[in-house]
């Protein structure tokens, strides 16, 4: 069974774990560099970005995570961990690991009261036809490098994207009973 570490420090930490379950994984709280010792990819969680970059800064954990992606372990960020991946970050900009070519702009869809579910656009990857999306307070995705590849879009905006081992989604995967998203990373995983 994979195990995944999902950053514990603030965030969808239960509901990752829930949906790594439901994909046949063991979800392993990451709150220091020693919880990654043994797993085999690794989810930064939607929550506030500001919050879970403090969090990394007061625990040394860049460079950690910066090290665990560069040993080609996949990693999937969402909502605010897509933030936390970006090589930029706009609109109150948080220090960014800078691991996949994409500029965030926090808070793109408006505020808390703007939330909304919708599905992806015709002519997503294949075998993501349909997929739902949950949006809260997300981030938008901006300038996609050449390495970059748009999995998904959502009213013509990209929501889902994969660069290499990293994916990073704007939405929340976690919220819904469909697993697509996590078996991706764990198919990653598998190589």
């Amino acid at each position: 069974m994979a195990r995944v570490g999902v950053l514990a420090l603030q965030g969808d930490v239960e509901a990752h774990a829930a949906a790594l379950a439901r994909a046949g994984a063991a979800a392993v709280p990451v709150r220091s560099e020693k919880d990654l010792d043994g797993c085999d990819a690794l989810i930064l969680p939607g929550g506030e970005s500001t919050t879970i970059s403090k969090g990394l800064e007061r625990l040394a954990l860049y460079e950690p995570l910066r090290a665990f992606a560069a040993a080609g372990h996949p990693v999937l960020g969402t909502c605010a961990g897509a933030i936390l991946m970006a090589r930029a970050v706009l609109n109150h900009p948080v220090p960014s690991l800078g691991l996949v070519d994409v500029v965030a702009v926090r808070n793109a869809y408006g505020t808390q009261v703007d939330s909304f579910a919708a599905p992806v656009d015709p002519g997503a990857a294949a075998g993501l036809e349909g997929l739902r999306c949950i949006f809260i307070r997300a981030p938008g995705l901006r300038d996609p490098g050449p390495g970059v590849e748009v999995l998904a879009r959502v009213d013509g905006e990209p929501v889902l994207l994969r660069q290499g081992q990293r994916l990073v989604s704007t939405f929340h995967p976690e919220l819904t009973a469909d697993t697509r998203v996590h078996r991706m990373l764990l198919e990653m995983a598998a190589g």
